[in-house]
């Protein structure tokens, strides 16, 4: 029987077990967008996933989203890295960067540049700037030539990543970032062969996925979707088929695995297990919702056919987290009031579980 704590092969790596640290924004990195020592330690603490998924890397300088963030498109950031992904392997551990270019959730404040998207359509909401919430500002479209560069930019970072010491990435399809804004039938508007049909809207998606299989393999390549989300305000019509379709591009392609977010109904995203031939990562509960994964919910998904099952929230306030659901501990509460405000309070002082005497 599949448990949780059943090994798996993903790609060219055996995991230990099929908890996943999902990707989380912790706005730690320093200026430059540098990983620090801090950093290292956040994730060498939590190294006793099956996998660790990073916190969401900028491939360029106006992929980036929100201040605090740290990059991959410099020297300096390759760097800056190595020691937290040398700190992971040094504990037994497994990570992939998540790679995230925030199009149009961005902010001249953050980059110094106009946001782009696919069209001029602002996000919904404020955005995060380092003097904090502003409205989301009007995105510049990018021209039909632009697309394929941004397209690029994953694969430049992720050959990064490999260099940087990462043993593979993620690209961040979801949650109303770039990829998810061409994949949206409302944020996307053009005119041209990346809008309008099915086969146009991912078109970008899979051009972003091809160029990473190609400059790092497709052992080292996952990509995370969130199907039906509204995240930014972003809306997609035909989610089922439009997923359907894209998924059928990746497997064709072979990445190491697909990661979904529970952002549609059961059916939905069984409808996608059955089309998706490949290892499948589920995050049981939406984002930021009302509801952290317990482990009731990894065992329901594992039951329905995942392979893998992601945790987020709850890998903050529980660096042991795999020990703890293994042995029915007590999951501790997060002080949601440090997810963002910097320095090593409620990032590198929730300790692991207390035995008693």
């Amino acid at each position: 029987m599949t448990t949780l704590f059943t090994g798996y092969r993903l790609g060219d790596l055996t995991l230990p077990n099929r908890v996943v640290m999902a990707p989380m924004t912790r706005v730690r990195a320093a200026a430059g967008g540098l990983a620090t020592p801090s950093m290292a330690a956040y994730y060498a603490q939590r190294a006793t996933a099956g996998l660790i998924v990073s916190e969401g890397v900028q491939p360029s300088v106006i992929g980036q989203s929100n201040p605090g963030t740290p990059g991959l498109h410099t020297d300096e950031q390759v760097a800056a890295w190595r020691p937290a992904t040398e700190a992971v392997h040094a504990n037994g551990g497994r990570i992939f960067a998540q790679l995230m270019h925030g199009g149009r959730v961005s902010h001249p404040d953050t980059t110094g540049m106009q946001p782009v998207g696919p069209s001029a359509v602002p996000a919904v909401g404020d955005v995060f700037t380092p003097t904090g919430p502003q409205a989301a500002p009007m995105p510049r479209a990018l021209a039909t030539a632009e697309v394929p560069e941004h397209a690029r930019s994953y694969a430049q970072a992720a050959r990064r990543a490999i260099d940087a010491g990462f043993d593979g990435v993620e690209l961040h399809g979801a949650n109303g970032y770039l990829i998810s804004q061409f994949l949206s039938s409302n944020a996307n508007l053009r005119n041209d062969h990346y809008a309008g049909s099915i086969a146009n809207r991912i078109r970008f998606a899979v051009e972003a996925a091809t160029a990473t299989v190609e400059a790092v393999g497709a052992a080292r390549t996952g990509i995370r979707l969130s199907p039906g989300a509204t995240f930014w305000g972003v809306e997609e019509s035909d989610v089922p088929e439009l997923y359907t379709a894209l998924l059928a591009e990746l497997a064709r392609l072979e990445v190491a695995y697909v990661h979904l977010e529970a952002t549609t109904d059961e059916e939905v995203l069984l409808t996608l297990r059955r089309a998706w031939p490949g290892a499948l990562v589920i995050n049981p509960v939406v984002p930021m919702g009302p509801k952290q994964t317990g482990r009731d919910d990894a065992d329901h998904w594992l039951a329905l056919g995942a392979d893998l099952i992601s945790f987020g929230r709850a890998f903050i306030a529980n660096p042991d987290l795999v020990e703890r659901l293994r042995g029915g501990l007590p999951i501790a509460p997060v002080d949601e009031s440090t997810y963002y405000q910097g320095g090593d309070d409620g990032y590198l002082t929730y300790p692991a579980h207390q035995y008693a005497a």
